[in-house]
C-alpha cells in the first residue's frame, strides 16, 4: 500500500471511530483491516515506515568475493564483453565444484552489485518470427577484444545466422577487408552446407557503395559478381536500424557475451579459437580464427 493511499485510510478510519461506530472493532470490520492497524491509526495521523527484516544469505555469501572480483575487472573490460549474470553463474560452477547458490540468487545478487558500480544497462525486446529452411540468413561485423602476446587486440568478426534454424558461424580476422568479407561468405557456406536464398545485411562499406532511396543501393562490383557467382539475393536494412536483422544482431551479443567473456588470451588467433571452441562445442555455430 502506498504511502499517501495508507495515510487516507487512517484520516478515514480515525473520523470512523471519533463521529461513527465509535469502537476498534467496529471500525476493523467497516474496513476490512486487522485491529492492530486501526489502533495504529488512532495512535498517529501519519503513518509508520515497516521496516523490512535483514535476512543472511548464507549459501550467497561464501561467493560473493568471487562475484566482486569479476565485476570489478568487468569495469575494465570493454562495454559489450562484460559478465552477465548467467556467465558468472557457469563460470561459478565451474571454478566452485562444491557451489549450492541458485543461479536465481546469483542474478538478484549480481543485478544489485551492477546497479551500485554503474554497470546496470536495459534491455532490449525481441518479437520471435518463423523462417522456412535455407531461405534467410542475415550477416552482421562486429568487433571483439582478445589479449595476444600479452598486447590488447581490436578484432573484427563476420557473423552469418540462419534464422530457421538459429545456427550461427564467426569468423576473425585481423583487418576488416572486402577480401575477407567474401571470403568469410564461402566459409560460412561450407559451414552450413549450402548457400542461403536470402542474405540480409547492414548498409557495410564491403557490399554497399551509395545508400539510395528507399531499400535500394548501389552495390561494389566486386560484391555483386560475388553475388550472382553464388546465386543469393542481398537485402539491406534501412540505415541505422539494426533491429531490421534482429536475429544476427542478438546472437552476436550472445556470442560476445559468452565466448569471449572473459577477454580471451592467446599467443595468436589460432589460439583464440581454441579457447572459443571449447565453448562451442555443444552448440549449432563455428568460429574460425586466421
Amino acid at each position: 500500500m502506498k504511502g499517501s493511499t495508507k495515510a487516507e485510510l487512517f484520516e478515514q478510519m480515525r473520523r470512523e471511530y471519533e463521529h461513527g461506530v465509535g469502537t476498534i472493532t467496529g471500525v476493523a470490520k467497516k474496513f476490512g483491516v486487522h485491529r492492530r492497524m486501526v489502533r495504529d491509526a488512532l495512535a498517529s495521523a501519519v503513518p509508520a515506515d515497516r521496516k523490512q527484516p535483514e535476512r543472511g544469505s548464507p549459501k550467497l555469501d561464501p561467493v560473493k568475493g568471487f562475484i566482486d572480483a569479476i565485476l570489478m575487472n568487468d569495469r575494465k573490460a570493454p562495454r559489450k564483453q562484460r559478465h552477465m549474470a548467467h556467465r558468472i553463474f557457469t563460470r561459478m560452477g565451474r571454478e566452485i565444484p562444491d557451489l549450492t547458490v541458485a543461479e536465481s540468487s546469483v542474478r538478484r545478487c549480481v543485478r544489485g552489485k551492477k546497479r551500485d558500480l554503474g554497470l546496470l544497462t536495459s534491455g532490449e525486446i525481441y518479437v520471435p518470427q518463423s523462417y522456412q529452411w535455407g531461405v534467410e540468413g542475415q550477416v552482421d561485423g562486429y568487433e571483439a577484444y582478445a589479449d595476444l602476446e600479452e598486447e590488447r587486440e581490436k578484432l573484427p568478426v563476420f557473423s552469418m545466422r540462419s534464422m530457421a534454424s538459429g545456427g550461427s558461424f564467426h569468423y576473425a580476422y585481423r583487418h576488416a577487408t572486402q577480401q575477407a568479407f567474401l571470403e568469410a561468405h564461402e566459409l560460412a557456406s561450407a559451414h552450413f552446407g549450402g548457400v542461403f536464398r536470402i542474405l540480409r545485411y547492414d548498409n557495410l562499406t564491403s557490399a554497399v557503395k551509395k545508400i539510395l532511396r528507399g531499400y535500394q543501393r548501389e552495390e561494389t562490383a566486386r560484391f555483386v559478381a560475388f553475388r550472382s557467382h553464388w546465386g543469393y539475393e542481398a537485402q539491406f536494412c534501412n540505415a541505422a536500424k539494426g533491429n531490421e536483422k534482429g536475429g544476427v544482431e542478438g546472437d552476436v551479443g550472445y556470442s560476445r557475451r559468452n565466448y569471449m567473456v572473459p577477454v580471451p588470451q592467446a599467443k595468436n588467433l589460432a589460439g583464440v579459437y581454441k579457447i572459443s571452441a571449447s565453448f562451442l562445442a555443444n552448440c549449432c555455430c563455428g568460429m574460425f580464427c586466421r
